[in-house]
């Protein structure tokens, strides 16, 4: 299946020209009453998420919901959603992804320890599609998940965020484990600003350029359209040093390789755009028409592993696998099955030099049809990987109330994620001495629809709820183009790797579509009891196509002990769907394994060489959470502390690479399975695995006037706990066991003080970290210990006029890294090595909670109107 590019933009043409055609063809409300409206709602924060009936304060919450205002963004330099969601909310992780594959495109996000598709994203209320990306490289913890890209959502389109800390499957389904996150979008009908940021790393690269904008406009007197828009570019960094087998080389007489031969830091974002916008229309009094949706377009390039121009095997070198001399270069005859009339079938590399014998290299370069890709690139090479990933998403609906108070809600939505591949300075080494340098490997597509039918039906202290809903998923695989798979086939028997070298195309047996649907039906009650006594259930059934039924519930309470002290506490069960992609996806990715670079195949559980390894279809996780809690609310202190425990059982994750031995390779080849020939080893996705997560969060508000001025001061503390409670050792090591209970931080705090005098405005913000365990490149025989650290962020800010605002400020002021991999050693032969220089080139290990791209300034200025 080939997939044209330029069709990708017509969905969002002839759907904006949809929705506005719509919106203007109806009168619409007042935007003083907007505005009424949105002025009582700023001395109380009011929270939708986690409850059908009327909006209650955070406080008044049964469960623990944190309201995020969108202008609290403001405060911070970083302007991806994902960091900025991590300083505020510290149960949310989310670190760099370097070198991580298609996890480059779309960074995974962990909240509460668990993997990023454990957390449903909601906007305005509506379920937001996945990624098309799937996490093959996710330092653990996320490895395999598919979950949405909250990166598409500019933070200038956000009225606010809602995060509920609390398991919602019963009201939400499928994907509400860890919590939801609601991102409540712009809704004014007059005015806006245009705001442009730039900042740039103390070591002098990362350099970033942002301007984004938002506009509020009414339509006549009964209704809003509200346009936001965001334009980014950012170089990349380098925390790299050079590794030793490329200082090798240079250091006796090798002048192609590059320095540093492999690069880590952050990927160049070389555009990124996003729009969104947020409509709404009264047809009457208590009748609304509504319509938001979004289209975003980034790409993006990052670095790959180096190819050591004497030792890789497959392109270079004759040797598989062997990182110890004696070398011999591989050499390539196209014209025959194998290289015997070549001059000579290998060329020796001297030990002491890793260089060619010369002689035996001028007799192959000779050769009419005799080649070896050391002659093209003596220097090696390192690919360059990344895609361009487009989004755009639909939601469309009608809502009103009765005369009786009945309140109903039908609403259509659609969402589609794709990833187009790209990856250059690389070769197909089976493809021949001229194979192209870049290659279009293939697309990844996720395509969902939702059809929703909501009620509900107040009584004398309460409300009940339900609802109806279908859903379809979609997930697509576009071939590559024809360099990026194909091959010459005398070339591959001869030991020439196969497709675009780091990340080999689709072939057209892998592309197709595959799909699901199911439909789910709900009833959520919430009853005060009394004065000072709030009990709310739900129950929820789902009817999956794939692999059945599913029923879950919830209930929680919450009691006003006394006018400053409540208590609340709820338990449900829930679960977690596998995803299309999870069980259909195919792909070739190159990581590390015991030591080595390696190609990894994975392959659906389907796939009859995974089911010769004992994969099995994949099933539903299924999880149990329990939550206790207490809300104090003094005259200027606010505070809520609350204990969570989550339970999974059956939780979808990667297997651990299964080799293939020459027996299986012939049983695939005698069942005509595609491709069995070439494969040496595979991965597939599995339900593997128990956990049990628990933690305590503290959030705690004070406000006062201090020096003149208004200051707020916020504590946000969270521990988190991961205990891995069941594993299959054929399927998951010591070493992935580990990476789930300890890559993530226990503890994550942050203390923040926002002072307003005048004109002047100052943020200071303390984040703590403590320690966290790496398994540098997954490999579990280099473990890092990375101690507990802390960062500050500073931002002082001036209103030239009551319209004009600048900026100054930085984050991680005081340039605090984790400690550099030179501090971590290994025996290798009779020398001690160490983990930077010795393995990959690293600097600082790279699933770093707070990065590790260092100390970041910026400077930003915003005219209002």
């Amino acid at each position: 299946m080939k997939k044209e590019l330029p069709e990708k933009r017509s969905f969002w043409i002839t759907s904006t020209a949809l929705a506005v055609a719509t919106a203007l063809s109806f009168p619409v409300f007042s935007a003083e009453d907007d505005d009424e409206e949105n002025a009582k709602s700023k001395d109380v924060k009011v929270v939708v998420v986690g409850s059908r009936a009327a909006p209650r304060s955070v406080g008044e919450s049964a469960v623990p919901v944190d309201i995020i205002a969108g202008d609290e963004f403001e405060s911070q330099g970083i302007t991806d959603m994902n960091s900025m969601l991590s300083v505020s909310v510290p149960s949310f992780n989310v670190n760099q992804q370097p070198i991580s594959d298609a996890a480059t495109l779309v960074r995974p996000a962990n909240l509460r320890g668990l993997s990023p598709d454990s957390t449903l994203v909601l906007v305005n209320g509506k379920r937001r599609h996945r990624a098309s990306v799937i996490a093959f490289l996710g330092g653990g913890i996320s490895d395999g998940s598919q979950g949405p890209d909250i990166s598409v959502i500019p933070s200038v389109a956000l009225k606010q965020i809602e995060v509920l800390r609390d398991g919602a499957a019963a009201q939400y389904g499928s994907d509400a484990v860890a919590g939801v996150m609601n991102f409540v979008l712009n809704d004014a009908a007059s005015g806006g600003f245009v705001e442009y940021k730039t900042g740039q790393f103390y070591e002098g690269d990362g350099t970033s350029q942002q301007i984004s904008g938002n506009l509020g406009l009414p339509f006549t007197e009964r209704g809003f359209l509200n346009l936001s828009m965001e334009y980014k570019e950012a170089d990349p960094t380098s925390r790299s040093v050079q590794r030793s087998d490329a200082q090798f080389l240079i250091d006796n007489g090798n002048t192609n390789v590059a320095n540093p031969a492999q690069i880590w830091g952050a990927p160049e974002i070389k555009e990124d755009f996003k729009f969104f916008f947020n409509s709404g229309i009264d047809i009457s009094n208590d009748k609304q028409l509504y319509a938001f949706g979004n289209w975003a377009e980034r790409e993006i390039e990052g670095g790959f592993f180096f190819r050591n121009p004497i030792t890789r095997p497959g392109v270079f070198s004759n040797d598989s696998d062997e990182p110890n001399p004696p070398w011999t270069l591989l050499v390539g005859d196209p014209n025959n099955s194998d290289n015997s009339l070549c001059p000579f079938q290998g060329i020796d590399i001297d030990p002491n030099t890793g260089m060619p014998n010369q002689l035996q290299l001028d007799a192959i370069e000779a050769h009419p049809t005799c080649f070896t890709h050391y002659s093209r690139f003596p220097g090696g090479f390192t690919p360059r990987f990344g895609g361009i990933v487009s989004d755009q998403s639909l939601a469309v609906g009608f809502k009103g109330e009765t005369d009786m108070g009945m309140t109903y809600d039908f609403s259509y939505t659609y969402g589609k994620s794709e990833s187009d591949f790209l990856i250059k300075n690389t070769i197909n080494a089976a493809w021949g001495e001229d194979s192209p340098t870049s290659f279009e490997p293939g697309s990844y597509a996720q395509e969902e629809t939702g059809l929703n039918a909501d009620f509900t039906f107040p009584f004398s202290s309460g409300v009940v709820a339900t609802g109806f809903e279908r859903r379809t998923s979609e997930f697509t695989i576009y071939e590559g183009n024809l360099e990026s798979y194909d091959f010459e086939d005398n070339l591959a028997e001869q030991g020439f790797g196969i497709g675009s070298n780091g990340f080999p195309g689709f072939k057209p047996s892998d592309a197709g579509t595959w799909d699901r649907s199911n439909w789910a039906a709900y009833v959520d009650v919430e009853w005060d009891i009394a004065h000072n006594f709030l009990l709310t259930g739900a129950l929820r059934h789902e009817d999956y196509d794939s692999f059945g039924t599913t029923t879950n519930y919830k209930l929680s309470g919450r009691w006003q002990v006394t006018d400053i002290l409540a208590l609340r506490s709820a338990v449900s069960t829930g679960f977690r769907a596998p995803t299309v992609g999870q069980s259909r996806v195919r792909n070739v990715t190159t990581a590390f394994e015991n030591g080595e670079l390696q190609d990894q195949a994975t392959l659906p559980p389907t796939h009859p060489g995974s089911v010769l390894k004992g994969a099995q279809p994949l099933e539903p996780e299924e999880a149990k959470n329990f939550s206790v809690g207490a809300v104090l609310e003094l005259d200027r202190l606010f505070v809520t502390i609350d204990y969570y425990n989550i339970k999974m059982d059956d939780r979808i994750t990667l297997s651990s690479t299964q080799p293939l031995s020459d027996a299986e390779r012939q049983q695939l080849e005698d069942a005509d399975v595609d491709g069995a020939s070439s494969l040496s080893s595979l991965r597939f996705f599995t339900n593997d695995f128990d956990t049990t997560t628990q933690g305590v969060d503290l959030v705690a508000n004070y406000n006062m006037e201090l020096m003149g001025g208004d200051t707020d001061f916020g504590l946000v503390y969270n521990w988190t706990d991961t205990q891995v409670d069941r594993f299959n050792p054929a399927n998951i090591n010591e070493t992935r066991v580990r990476q789930l209970e300890e890559n993530l931080p226990d503890v994550r705090a942050t203390l923040s003080m926002n002072h307003r005098r005048g004109d002047w405005r100052t943020t200071v913000r303390y984040n703590h970290y403590s320690g966290f365990y790496e398994a540098h490149l997954d490999d579990g025989s280099l473990p890092i210990e990375s101690p507990r650290n802390a960062t500050v962020d500073v931002e002082v800010g001036y209103d030239i006029t009551d319209d004009f605002n600048v900026v100054l400020g930085a984050q991680n002021i005081f340039d605090e890294y984790p400690d550099p991999l030179t501090d971590y050693t290994f025996q290798c032969g009779n020398e001690t090595c160490n983990y930077a220089e010795d393995v990959a080139g690293a600097k600082y290990p790279v699933t770093s909670p707070y990065g590790f791209n260092g100390g970041y300034y910026y400077l930003k200025a915003s005219y209002s109107f």
